[in-house]
């Protein structure tokens, strides 16, 4: 029987999708791929529970040392994407995630199982700033919210598909899993090493006198660049409460008697959300001032949390709590990772990245364990209300950098999907970094 799809939607699909590179999209594709098959990382703790018979304190420490390897990774591959490439890196790191994750599937001892998970977790997150730095790269800057939103839209709809066949597929036993993971990860490096060129600016800076070489931007000066690092650390608490949607969410739902059918449902709708709403949000954010954004992103993502103090034992209200953070979602990743490119200067994007990088990290890593610690001591509600309190001062803290002279969140041309829309509000500025003034005035049109 056919299917009939309005045309409003379909035009709406070919507009946001309209446009871009062709190595955008086999990069689109690679990640899509990569993430249908993204098994391990959503049963790890299950697998390790139900089909090993460790306990819960014990998977938490994998999941911690996990999170661990993400952290270490995100500086790594981000200076070694400057130095040695986008392409090399990314390739590299997925052939280790695929390698050590068939590996953690025929493990064994909890020493072996937890440097096993480290591994993977710094292979896995190693993509992260090439795979941004790519997009950077090749993506004009007008369309690069675009781009990121696809991009993130991509993730979503496998994590979704994946998670869905997971279940179905473990009942042949877990180690398929693994292997089916480490084979789709395996597939994403062939097509990002056959179809992606090395997008790494290699150019000299172009001066009065004439070309010059353009001086090596270190680690260090990216920890010393405020106004990028006050955008780090808004997203770390934000970050922090993101958190608590796959760990101490479940947690507390179980204290109220939800089942586990009903959380899969209820978790479930942040990824449903995430892929029907994710376009058209990105459309209606066309020409929307960043700062405004980045607030609203804030306050839905801080107080969706905080209204789960409210739940008591109400699948339907979890379920409405969740629909207002995944909203803060969809308005905060591409309008972040927008913002992020911009900031980073062409010479230095995987070193911007991968310090970006590290504040999801790092949250993976302090987060479950912070959550957990504060609903068993203080209770949801003083848990729940610290969210709301991270989200409000994550959005103050936005107001703060936007109001500021030349500051970072300053509205500029990015936000758009080709159009070069720019901000009417008064004191909109356009920001762009010195170092990469000249090349972004050009693809632009100034």
């Amino acid at each position: 029987m056919p299917v009939f799809v309005p045309a409003r939607v379909v035009g709406a699909l070919t507009e946001a999708m309209s446009g871009l590179p062709r190595q955008f999209w086999w990069l689109w594709t690679s990640t899509l791929i990569n993430k249908l098959g993204a098994f391990v990382v959503t049963f790890l703790a299950l697998y390790l529970t139900t089909e090993r018979g460790y306990s819960a304190s014990y998977a938490g420490l994998v999941a911690s040392l996990f999170g661990l390897g993400s952290a270490v990774a995100s500086l790594v591959a981000g200076v070694l994407s400057d130095r040695i490439g986008r392409r090399p890196t990314l390739v590299a790191a997925q052939l280790g995630t695929a390698l050590f994750t068939a590996v953690l599937g025929f493990t064994d001892g909890q020493v072996a199982i937890a440097v096993v998970a480290f591994l993977v977790g710094f292979c896995n997150n190693a993509t992260r700033p090439a795979t941004s730095a790519i997009i950077a790269d090749i993506v004009p800057a007008e369309d690069r919210v675009r781009a990121f939103a696809l991009n993130y839209w991509a993730i979503n709809i496998g994590f979704g598909l994946s998670a869905a066949a997971a279940g179905l597929i473990a009942t042949h036993g877990y180690l398929t899993l693994f292997l089916l993971d480490a084979l789709s990860t395996v597939v994403c490096a062939v097509v990002i090493f056959v179809r992606i060129p090395e997008t790494r600016p290699d150019t000299p800076a172009v001066t009065a006198d004439g070309p010059k070489a353009r001086p090596t931007i270190g680690l260090a000066a990216v920890f010393r660049d405020a106004r990028f690092m006050a955008v780090v650390v808004l997203n770390l608490l934000l970050a922090l409460v993101a958190q608590q949607g796959s760990t101490t969410l479940a947690v507390d739902m179980g204290r109220s008697g939800i089942t586990a059918t009903q959380y899969g449902l209820v978790i479930g709708l942040n990824g449903l959300l995430i892929v029907v709403l994710q376009i058209p949000v990105t459309r209606w954010m066309e020409g929307r001032d960043r700062t405004a954004l980045l607030v609203a992103s804030a306050l839905f993502i801080g107080w969706g949390f905080g209204l789960t103090a409210l739940a008591g034992s109400s699948a339907w209200f979890y379920a409405f709590t969740v629909a207002v953070w995944t909203l803060g979602e969809i308005l905060n990743a591409p309008t972040m990772m927008g913002l992020v490119a911009e900031l980073s200067p062409a010479e230095a994007r995987g070193r911007y990245q991968g310090v970006y990088s590290l504040s999801w990290s790092l949250a993976s890593f302090l987060g479950p364990a912070a959550g957990g610690v504060l609903l068993e001591r203080a209770g949801s509600g003083v848990m729940w209300g610290a969210c709301a309190v991270l989200g409000t001062v994550a959005a103050g803290g936005y107001v703060l950098l936007g109001r500021r002279p030349g500051a970072a969140l300053a509205k500029s041309d990015v936000v758009g999907t080709g159009k070069g829309t720019v901000g009417t509000g008064p004191g909109t500025v356009r920001v762009v970094p010195a170092e990469t003034a000249e090349p972004e005035r050009a693809a632009t049109g100034g």
